[in-house]
Order: C-alpha cells, then structure tokens, then sequence
C-alpha cells in the first residue's frame, strides 16, 4: 500500500470539508494513513481552526514529504470569502477537485479516494454536463460497467449491502431503462463486492421491480421477461443468487443475515431502507472502478453548512471502508505476488 488516501473536499458551501475535517480528527490516532485533502485551502484552514480540530495540516509538495494531513487546490487561486450556498464557484471547484482525486487515483498515486457531497443542480448550473460523481468518475476512468453499492450498519451492528441496477434516472423511464445488462452487471459487481470485503460468501438477493415482484405477470411483466432470466443465467455461471423478491420483505431479510447484498431496481428501492437503517452511517462505494471510491451517503446540507453541527458519522465510514478495502486488496495482490 502506498498508505495515501485522497479527499476531494465536494462543494465548499455545504457541509463537505467539515465532515471530512471532523472525520480526520477521529481517525487520527487509528492508523499512519497520509492523508490529502483536495480542495479550498483557506477554506479548509478557516474550519480547522474554528472547529478547535487543530489538526497539522501542511500544503502538499510531494508524496515524500513528512506528515499525515495535507491540503492541495487544483484551481490557481482560493475561493472568496462569503460565498452563498450553491455558489457556481464551489461548483466548479468541486469538479475541479473530484477531477483531480480521479487522476491521482488513475496514475496510482493514491490507494482511495473518498468524495465528499456536491450538489447536482449547482454543477449544472455552473455549465457542466454532470449526473453524479459515479458518472463522472466512471466517465474520467474510460468504463461504464459500474454501479453504485450502498451500505450501512444498524444499531445492532448488522449490514445491509445494496446495489443498483439503474440509478439517477425518474421512476417513469426505469422499466425502458432496465435491462437483463443492467442486472447482470448489478449482480456481478455485487458478488464482488463481497469477496472484496473479505466476507465468508457471496449470496445476493434480486428485487423484482413492481410490487410483489409483479404477482406472475398481474402487476407488471419485467420481472418474467427480464429480471428473472438473467437470474437464471447467472445461477448457471455459479453466481449464488437467488429472486426476483418482493421488495418490500427482502430488506428485511437481508438485514436479518439471510443474503450478504441485495439488487435493486431503481434508486430509492435501494436507499430507502438503507437510509432507515444507517442515516448517518451509509456509504456509497462504487464498483467496477479501476480504483477504491467511496462517499458518505449525504448531500450538501446547504441549511446547517457553517453552523458547526454537521454529523461526521456518514464521512468517518467511508474513509474506513476506504482504508479496508485498500488493505484487503493490497493483501490479495500481495498474496499473487509471493505465490508467483
């Protein structure tokens, strides 16, 4: 491992570089990771020292220098002071900065990269074709077999691991958009996604689309002409999946023990019950990319951003799930490696 995880620092008008700081100052005493924060470095130094977080923040030179925290900006010059919330600046800021962490990524200079919130709406705004960090970074990685993964612990400590076959797309387009492709993948990059965390197996539940998984074709037929054949065809390769089920009990089940992820159709199939069991803990970790990204599962918080009450929770998982997925795949590699 190179023990460097990258921090792209989202919209600094919202509650990203304060989550992160807030995370860092946690983390600290868990690990010697060098960290890199990619961002406004006025800003970041503001907040780190109106939050008393002290931490020893250096400008990055190099990925020799000494130290665990830095802060480097991909833009020539800092951002004003005042900015209002959703400011097309921070916009293009944010962009900047997730290109950047991207790169560094790509030309393996980084073992993750985690992504703090951007706002959408802002971004386009700003003048920039953009859907979702997923797409962008999917994009800046040249593949578009990827998916998103969300997943979270309850009080309880039990996971619900849950990946999308579509994403940021409206309820109307999703049974046009949904394909046997689209399902294959989901369930492919979930399977690894488990072995990815290291667990004993890799045993996906498939949600059907309409209510019921579409009652044998009375509520909707997508489940027989597509979500079920490819379920099918993927228990022939060996995949261990089972489905279409009803979405309104298979959450539950897999939060139970009884299935290690679960695929979702559309977008708030999935983060719905996600979001009920881990609000301030989920993780949005996309699969399929060349490198290790991963998010907290929160946007920009526009109303509470400034006020020094924004909830690291969500941040302090990511960049944990970041550091074990980084050291569980130089492990493996590492593995390959002495057994030639």
């Amino acid at each position: 491992m190179k023990n460097w995880l990258g921090i792209s620092l989202g919209d600094a008008t919202g509650v990203g570089p304060e989550v992160a700081l807030r995370a860092l100052a946690v983390e600290a005493a868990a690990d010697q990771t060098q960290y890199l924060l990619i961002g406004d470095e006025h800003r970041v130094r503001q907040l780190n020292s109106s939050l008393n977080l002290n931490l020893p923040l250096k400008k990055f030179s190099s990925y020799g220098d000494s130290g665990r925290f830095f802060i480097t900006n991909p833009l020539l010059a800092p951002l004003p002071e005042n900015l209002p919330a959703g400011s097309p600046l921070a916009a293009n800021a944010a962009v900047a900065a997730l290109h950047d962490g991207g790169h560094r990524c790509l030309r393996d200079e980084l073992d993750a990269l985690v992504t703090a919130p951007v706002n959408k709406k802002s971004i386009v705004d700003a003048g920039h074709k953009f859907v979702g960090q997923t797409e962008f970074l999917s994009e800046l990685a040249g593949t578009k077999r990827t998916a998103m993964m969300l997943l979270g612990t309850d009080e309880r400590g039990r996971w619900l691991r849950v990946a999308l076959a579509t994403v940021h797309i409206s309820i109307k387009s999703v049974p046009e958009k949904l394909t046997p492709e689209k399902v294959m993948l989901a369930i492919d990059l979930a399977t690894q996604a488990c072995r990815d965390l290291g667990l004993s197996r890799a045993k996906i539940a498939v949600a059907g689309l309409n209510p019921h998984a579409g009652e044998g074709g009375e509520f909707g037929d997508e489940e027989i002409k597509i979500i079920s054949p490819m379920i099918q065809a993927m228990q022939r390769r060996g995949f261990d999946v089972v489905g279409p089920l009803s979405g309104d009990t298979v959450f539950h089940h897999a939060l139970k023990g009884d299935f290690d992820a679960v695929v979702a159709m559309y977008h708030d199939q999935g983060l719905a019950p996600l979001k009920a069991v881990a609000f301030d803990s989920g993780i949005n970790w996309t699969l399929g990319l060349p490198f290790i990204r991963t998010s907290p599962d929160h946007g920009t918080a526009y109303d509470i951003a400034g006020k020094g009450i924004a909830n690291p929770g969500s941040m302090i998982a990511a960049i944990r799930l970041a550091k074990q997925l980084a050291k569980n795949k130089y492990s493996i590699s590492h593995l390959h490696w002495d057994i030639g």
